[in-house]
């Protein structure tokens, strides 16, 4: 399945797998064609804007054939819908792609970029602000479900275009409309989930400029206070000397500047909570939207969970009996949890075995990065950081804090915590499962009269007892605080 979205400065094709609550992206292309550049002088999109678009079409439907796509879903947004060409342009772009484009209306952009943060976090509750390149969408979006959005003519290249590439004109532009949206007391004290690529590359130059440990920008988060001196800078300097500018391409560079302002804007006059950057917008959104009541409903991080166990795991079955064993030892010597920290916990139990084919001395450091990068959707970066400690702490044993000292950015004493208790009672169980089914289900725990906890053995598995699996139980046992014994009964 594909999604061809004709945007005011890209034309993206992006190719998924199929359309599951946590599609897996195949393809990804864009050209920045710039269709919306010039618009708010001359109402026209560009000729060779128009040009560099059709043939961008041309290709993708053939990429589309190559990949053997059933279903197109070409969409267009601002410069298409309100040039005077647009129609023109419109039925020419049909004819390349090969197939009918629909147009969004700036509700619908509004609509589908906030099901898009719908679809990328887990019960989102705060404000999704979609920045293109002609138009600004704000829409409210309250414990996972969509309100009324606005629409604004603040996308990069119109903001550029209508302040006459004047930052101090842009920025009375961008306040003027957040002001006139009503937002203000609706937002004030909510995450502000920012969507779109301009954005997305002014947090991808924070990231470089802090030195921030992880390099994955949906679920990023920063507070307004701290990002306040950054985005004065991005808007005072010249775009080809700020720190870290080799991280983001030249043809992005120019709008950062625009970006910043609107963001401005939007922390000033919205006051949200934080800032978090969502790379799930009206593409996903689209697709979202087109699932069933049933679909929805699953758990993203879940399913993607489970994906990665079936393709990478030894057993699949067996991370799956590490869910439910885990739970009965966490609820059995009563390790308290949060109802987001079990989930997670859930999902570290499913991703531990994903990295048994690398050599021994890399396993836990190959687990961490794969985990911590890999394309998850609906989990903060500090859940990122649990679930790849996890199954680092379950490789290395070690919990030296020396050992993930750049994760200092993420990660909190609790997480630390939590993440040695799990990985502590993974290295028990694999010396006792040899990371096959059928042995946890028949494992369990039972107060001890002489205090403390036996794990009991059932007779026809006491061969699997022995020094190591004793001496990791042991270590479990200090971890948890706990008096644990091991018997066969």
């Amino acid at each position: 399945m594909a999604v061809v979205d004709i945007g005011s400065n890209s034309v993206r094709l992006v190719i998924y797998e199929g359309n599951t609550r946590a599609p897996t992206v195949l393809f990804n292309e864009k050209v920045l064609s710039g269709l919306g550049r010039g618009l708010a002088q001359t109402n026209r999109l560009d000729d060779k804007a128009v040009a560099s678009a059709l043939s961008a079409l041309s290709r993708f439907r053939a990429l589309c054939a190559q990949s053997g796509v059933t279903e197109i879903h070409p969409i267009a947004t601002a410069a298409a819908r309100e040039a005077t060409n647009g129609p023109d342009f419109v039925r020419a772009a049909e004819a390349a792609i090969g197939c009918s484009i629909t147009i969004l209306s700036g509700a619908d952009e509004a609509h589908f970029a906030a099901e898009g943060v719908v679809s990328g976090f887990h019960a989102p509750d705060g404000i999704a602000g979609d920045l293109g390149g002609g138009s600004l969408e704000i829409v409210d979006v309250a414990g996972g479900r969509i309100g009324q959005g606005v629409t604004m003519p603040l996308g990069g290249l119109r903001l550029q275009d209508l302040s006459g590439n004047d930052v101090a004109k842009a920025r009375a532009i961008a306040e003027s409309h957040v002001i006139a949206t009503g937002f203000a007391g609706v937002a004030t004290g909510r995450p502000f989930f920012a969507v779109g690529g301009t954005w997305r590359n002014l947090f991808k130059l924070h990231m470089e400029q802090t030195g921030y440990p992880l390099h994955v920008m949906h679920g990023y988060s920063v507070k307004p206070a701290a990002i306040a001196d950054f985005l004065a800078s991005v808007i005072k300097a010249d775009p080809d000397k700020l720190p870290g500018i080799a991280a983001i391409s030249r043809s992005r560079r120019a709008l950062l500047a625009f970006g910043a302002v609107t963001l401005q804007a939007v922390i000033t006059h919205l006051k949200p909570s934080e800032i978090v950057l969502s790379a799930y917008g009206v593409r996903e959104g689209y697709l979202h939207a087109r699932l069933d009541a049933a679909e929805k409903a699953k758990d993203p991080l879940m399913e993607s969970a489970h994906e990665l166990s079936f393709l990478r795991s030894r057993s699949p079955r067996h991370n799956e009996e590490l869910v439910e064993w885990s739970s009965r030892t966490f609820a059995a010597l009563g390790i308290h949890e949060t109802p987001g920290e079990e989930r997670l916990r859930k999902a570290a139990c499913l991703l531990t075995d994903i990295s048994w084919r690398a050599h021994p001395d890399y396993r836990g450091r190959q687990s961490m990065s794969i985990i911590v990068n890999a394309n998850f959707p609906a989990v903060d970066h500090a859940g990122r950081a649990y679930l790849g400690l996890a199954n680092y702490y379950r490789y290395e044993g070690s919990f030296d804090p020396d050992s993930i000292a750049n994760m200092g950015h993420v990660v909190e004493t609790r997480t630390l915590t939590l993440a040695r208790i799990l990985a502590s009672l993974f290295r028990v169980t694999y010396l006792l499962t040899a990371a096959m089914p059928g042995v946890l289900e028949r494992l369990r725990w039972a107060q001890d009269p002489r205090g403390g906890f036996t794990l009991v053995i059932p007779r026809d598995l006491a061969g699997l007892l022995g020094e190591r699996p004793e001496a990791r139980l042991q270590a479990f046992a200090k971890i948890i605080e706990r008096t644990l014994r091991m018997e066969v009964r």
